[in-house]
């Protein structure tokens, strides 16, 4: 006894073909620009490495009847920090050559206490947001604080008078 034969209808390729072709013509456009990408892989700094990428123009194409984008020219690089302090520069992305462990400052005025994302403004200008789930509510007037160094690079906010210390990420 024979096995049973269905006839399958022919592979039609050209539309797949078409397909791969299409994939094709999209993601060497967006290799666009080589020699700019060149550039800013070859910029040491992170901001301005950054900076160069999102400078980069957009390779799209343009619709019939309408002007090609404007190409947006590469900002100047950031100037180097290096006459900041230590603590001027804690907690920032980039960390300054020597680390400190923590900073001591105030929150001037009331301080009602925090809540999650709120953002803590200390007396030194920095200004911290609460990046965990925490709450508490403490009612201080200039609370001393300390923002030190946890595992993994994040920071803990101490309060004085709080034994709770909420994760928080540096923002200005």
């Amino acid at each position: 006894m024979g096995a049973l034969r269905i006839p399958l209808p022919p592979m039609r390729r050209a539309p797949y073909c078409l397909e791969l072709l299409a994939f094709l013509a999209i993601s060497t456009a967006a290799w666009g620009d080589d020699a700019g990408m060149r550039r800013c892989r070859a910029i040491a700094e992170a901001p301005a490495r950054l900076a160069c990428y999102d400078a980069l123009p957009l390779a799209t194409q343009p619709g019939p009847g309408a002007s090609p984008a404007p190409v947006r020219a590469t900002p100047p690089a950031p100037t180097p920090r290096a006459h900041a302090s230590p603590e001027a520069q804690f907690g920032l992305a980039q960390p300054p050559a020597e680390e400190l462990p923590a900073i001591e400052s105030h929150v001037p005025g009331l301080f009602p206490g925090w809540r999650p994302n709120e953002r803590i403004g200390l007396a030194n200008g920095q200004v911290w947001q609460v990046v965990d789930e925490s709450s508490s509510l403490l009612q201080r007037s200039n609370p001393k604080v300390t923002v030190r160094r946890g595992a993994l690079g994040a920071f803990y906010l101490d309060i004085e008078g709080d034994n709770r210390s909420p994760r928080v990420r540096r923002v200005q």
